[in-house]
C-alpha cells in the first residue's frame, strides 16, 4: 500500500513538473527553480519504492542501504530549490514593503539556503559512509530500525530533518502571508492548503527526531516501531498530498490562461498576418512565409507564428494587439475619407443585432488594405470604431471584428468601394 501512495505521490510531482516546463524553458530562475523543486522531490520519491531502492542498490554499494542516502539528498535539493524560489519571491526589488520582517528574513535564508544545503549532504554523506556501514536489524523494512542504537543515527536522521523542519517553517510562513494579500480565491485556497501542508511537515521532523533520539538511547519494541512509523507516515503523506493539490490551484489557473491566450491568438491570427503582410515595417516581427506557396503546408507558418518568439502567448497575444491597432493606423493614412461611413452602411445591410458594428470594422480593414497601395498616404481617415477600454476588452471585441473578416468576399469589397461617393464623412457608430 505505501508503495502505491508513493507511485501516485511521485505522479502528481511530476504532473507538476510538466505542467511548468514551459514556464521553466522560458522563464527566469525563480520559474526553473520551482520545476526543479517538483522534478527532485518526485525523484526521491520514486527511491522511496521498492523498485527504486532495488534499482538504486543493484547498482551501488549492496553492503550499504545506499538507496536511503539517494532519496535524502533528492529531498534536501528538492526542498532547497523549493525554498530558494519561495524566499526569492518576497525579497525580490519589487516588493512593496522592503522593511517588513518577511521580507527581511527571506532575503536571509534566500542567501544561506544553498550553502546549508551542501553543508548538511557533505556531513550526512560522510555520517552514512563512515558510521551506517553495517545494519543491526537487516530483516527491517525501516531505515530507523536497521540502525537503532547506532550513534550515527542520531546524527544523520537529526541533520536530515532540522533541515527539513527549517525550511517548511519558512514555506509556511511565506504561503501564509501570501494568502492574506492574494485577491483570487482559487490562489488564495491553494496557499491555505500549501501553508497547512508545510505545517504538517514541521510536526512529522519534529516527531521523527523526537523517535531517532529514543531508539538511540533505548530499544523500543516492534510494535511501537510499528505504530511511530504509520503516524508519520500518514503524516507524510497529508503533507505531499496537500501541497500537490494547493500548488496545482496557480498551475491549473497559468495553463487556463495559456489555453485562453492561445484560443484567441488562434482566432485573431488570419487578421494579423494580413495586416501585417500589407505593413510589415510596422511589425516587431513579419509573419512566417517559410511554405507560403505550399497551401497545403501554410500550416506550419501559423504554427510559427502562434509558437515562436515570445516567451507567453499572453506576451504575443498583447503583441499583435498592439501591432494590429499600429497597422491600422497606417492604413488610415491612405483609405478614403468616407470608408468608414460605407463600411457602416454595408455592414446594416447584411448583419443583424449587436455584430455590425465589428463587422463594419472588418468591412473598412478589408476594403483599406485593398486601397492602400494605390492611393498616396495624407490625412489619416476617420475611424470610428469602438476597440474597448482595455486590453480585456479590446480581445473579445478583435475576436469578433477577425471572425467577421473572415467572412467577407473579395467581391463585397469591389462592391463596398466602388459604390457612390457619401455625402458625409463617417458617423460615429454605437
Amino acid at each position: 500500500m505505501s508503495d502505491v501512495i508513493a507511485y501516485a505521490i511521485a505522479a502528481l510531482l511530476l504532473m507538476q513538473a510538466l505542467l511548468r516546463i514551459p514556464a521553466a524553458r522560458k522563464g527566469q530562475t525563480r520559474e526553473r527553480s520551482l520545476w526543479g523543486a517538483f522534478a527532485a522531490l518526485a525523484a526521491a520519491w520514486l527511491c522511496r519504492t521498492a523498485l527504486g531502492a532495488w534499482v538504486i542498490n543493484s547498482v551501488s554499494f549492496a553492503e550499504l542501504d545506499f538507496s536511503y542516502l539517494i532519496k535524502h539528498v533528492l529531498a534536501i535539493v528538492g526542498i532547497c530549490v523549493l525554498l530558494r524560489y519561495v524566499t526569492a519571491v518576497y525579497s525580490a526589488p519589487d516588493q512593496p514593503d522592503r522593511t517588513s520582517r518577511a521580507v527581511r528574513v527571506s532575503a536571509l535564508v534566500h542567501r544561506v539556503a544553498t550553502k546549508a544545503s551542501v553543508l548538511t549532504i557533505v556531513i550526512m554523506t560522510v555520517v552514512f559512509v563512515t558510521m551506517l556501514n553495517t545494519a543491526v536489524d537487516e530483516q527491517s523494512l525501516y531505515f530507523m530500525q536497521r540502525h537503532a542504537g547506532q550513534p550515527g543515527l542520531a546524527i544523520y536522521m537529526s541533520l536530515f530533518y532540522l533541515y527539513m523542519a527549517t525550511a517548511a517553517a519558512v514555506c509556511a510562513v511565506q504561503w501564509g502571508s501570501a494568502a492574506r494579500q492574494v485577491p483570487m480565491l482559487s490562489l488564495r485556497v491553494g496557499l491555505v492548503m500549501m501553508c497547512v501542508a508545510m505545517s504538517l511537515a514541521v510536526l512529522y521532523a519534529l516527531l521523527r527526531i523526537g523517535y531517532v533520539v529514543l531508539i538511540t538511547a533505548t530499544p523500543v519494541s516492534a510494535s511501537f516501531a510499528d505504530h511511530q512509523e504509520a503516524v508519520t507516515d500518514t503524516l507524510l503523506y497529508a503533507t505531499f498530498l496537500l501541497w500537490c493539490l494547493g500548488a496545482l490551484a496557480p498551475a491549473v489557473r497559468a495553463t487556463q490562461d495559456r489555453v485562453r491566450a492561445m484560443r484567441n491568438l488562434r482566432t485573431i491570427h488570419p487578421l494579423w498576418r494580413d495586416l501585417a503582410l500589407t505593413a510589415p515595417d510596422v511589425v516587431q516581427r513579419r509573419p512566417s512565409q517559410i511554405l507560403a506557396g505550399v497551401p497545403l503546408l501554410a500550416r506550419f507558418d501559423t504554427a510559427r507564428d502562434l509558437l515562436g518568439y515570445d516567451s507567453s502567448p499572453s506576451m504575443r497575444l498583447a503583441r499583435y494587439v498592439t501591432e494590429i491597432r499600429d497597422v491600422i493606423h497606417e492604413l488610415r493614412r491612405r483609405a478614403p475619407h468616407d470608408l468608414a461611413e460605407r463600411s457602416a452602411r454595408r455592414a446594416e445591410e447584411v448583419v443583424e443585432g449587436s455584430g455590425r458594428e465589428a463587422a463594419a470594422e472588418a468591412y473598412w480593414i478589408r476594403a483599406a488594405r485593398a486601397t492602400f497601395f494605390g492611393r498616396p498616404a495624407g490625412q489619416p481617415a476617420p475611424f470610428p470604431f469602438a476597440a474597448g477600454d482595455d486590453f480585456a476588452a479590446e480581445v473579445p471585441h478583435l475576436r469578433d471584428v477577425a471572425t467577421a473578416y473572415g467572412r467577407i468576399r473579395p467581391n463585397e469589397v469591389t462592391s463596398l468601394l466602388s459604390g457612390p461617393p457619401t455625402a458625409q464623412s463617417a458617423p460615429v457608430l454605437s
